[in-house]
């Protein structure tokens, strides 16, 4: 596993360094205005199309200015690699029903990509969020997302920020060797389904020294995610950060190797959280790791739910089958907005195994009493100091 984080890493410097004196592709050069009026999509796709056949690498260059931009697909394979540095702001249309698809801008099938450059993508979402209804409707309209990497490897997406999108800031999925650095997710507490970024069926996604301050999970993670590094985030408001939901559907992946780590999480609904679905098909997460994480008023401080319900579209009852092996909470600490600061709850059918808990110390100051740790269907080893006493309350 190390050898391989070396190697990617390498590999994305190789790739960074390789566009430094890269050849540039000026948007300006095709009769684009910085002026937020005229739709630039036609003028981006032409950019790009030259910048991706440059058999050097390139630089597709969005000077300051805003820009207005309609959905967008940048695909590939390009001939070398090739750098998107937005300076400027992307604006998308405020209203979903413009929109063909459940995507703003794509990237697709790329090798050595680079995003930089310090500008913003405005998902302008603030009807869309009035829109959903997905707590009441189980077919709800899917609305937008912000940015999805598709089946992109070898990238490095650094200094730039995602606004108000519609749905899920950004989406990753089956993609290798992705490093999202000092990556800024930006919209308001109470903002619907708005995950900052979402991890599936991809391997070795690391996200680093960033801001995500959204109304959903900071970071979620999907199934079929491999080798997944967290470090350094700061997350909220929001909903913390999650391996899952799982067990929805059918021939899911199984979740191996989440690192989370030295991450602090201000006044989410959760903190870090491992949720399932009840009634699942039988699934896999295992190797999850949550270490030296901070807690400011969090809620839900520490969570495994293997009965995640929401809106109670599901059938309670049925246990989960996703089996949760290997997994450790360890040195987690700050203040708890619930008075269960520490909660693990596992299935009656598969219960968790090899279930960490070490070094904890959550205070609650609500008029409930102290802090409380509840534990149910897992026999966790418990190391260090405890605060509140590990698995002092058993739930049936």
């Amino acid at each position: 596993m190390a050898i391989q984080s070396y190697v990617g890493a390498f590999l994305l410097l190789l790739s960074f360094s390789s566009t430094i004196n890269a050849q540039v592709f000026h948007i300006g050069k095709y009769g684009v205005k910085g002026d937020g009026r005229a739709d630039i999509s036609q003028a981006l796709l032409r950019a790009w199309k030259e910048a991706c056949a440059s058999t050097t690498a390139a630089k597709l260059l969005i000077p300051k200015g805003t820009y207005a931009l309609s959905e967008t697909v940048l695909e590939g394979p390009c001939k070398a690699p090739v750098e998107f540095q937005l300076q400027g702001t992307l604006r998308a249309p405020a209203d979903p029903f413009r929109f063909k698809t459940v995507s703003w801008v794509t990237f697709q099938n790329i090798d050595r990509l680079t995003v930089s450059g310090g500008g913003t993508f405005d998902g302008q979402g603030k009807i869309a969020w009035a829109q959903n209804d997905c707590n009441l409707n189980k077919n709800c309209r899917t609305l937008p997302i912000n940015l999805r990497f598709n089946f992109v490897s070898n990238a490095l997406i650094h200094d730039v920020t995602t606004l108000d999108s519609k749905q899920f800031h950004v989406n990753v999925l089956g993609c290798k060797n992705v490093t999202f650095q000092r990556f800024t997710v930006t919209a308001p507490g109470d903002s619907v389904n708005t995950d900052g970024i979402h991890i599936g069926r991809s391997v070795g996604v690391k996200i680093i020294d960033s801001n995500i301050r959204t109304g959903d999970d900071c970071v979620s993670i999907g199934d079929g995610s491999q080798q997944i590094f967290v470090t350094r985030v700061n997350c909220g408001p929001g909903h913390g950060i999650s391996v899952g939901s799982l067990g929805k559907y059918k021939n899911e992946e199984p979740v191996v190797g989440i690192f989370v780590r030295n991450c602090t999480i201000i006044g989410g609904t959760n903190g870090v959280r491992i949720k399932t679905w009840p009634a699942s098909p039988v699934g896999v997460a295992s190797d999850m790791h949550f270490e030296d994480i901070r807690m400011v008023d969090v809620a839900n401080p520490v969570l495994i739910d293997q009965g995640y319900c929401p809106w109670n579209q599901c059938q309670a009852q049925i246990p989960s089958l996703v089996k949760i092996n290997k997994v450790s909470f360890k040195r987690i600490w700050g203040t708890s907005a619930s008075q269960v600061a520490v909660k693990i709850a596992c299935s009656k059918r598969v219960p968790c195994d090899n279930i960490e808990i070490a070094d904890i110390n959550l205070a609650y100051r609500g008029p409930e009493g102290p802090a409380l740790s509840e534990c149910s269907n897992v026999r966790p080893l418990i190391t260090g100091r405890q605060f509140p006493p590990a698995c002092a309350k058993i739930a049936s």
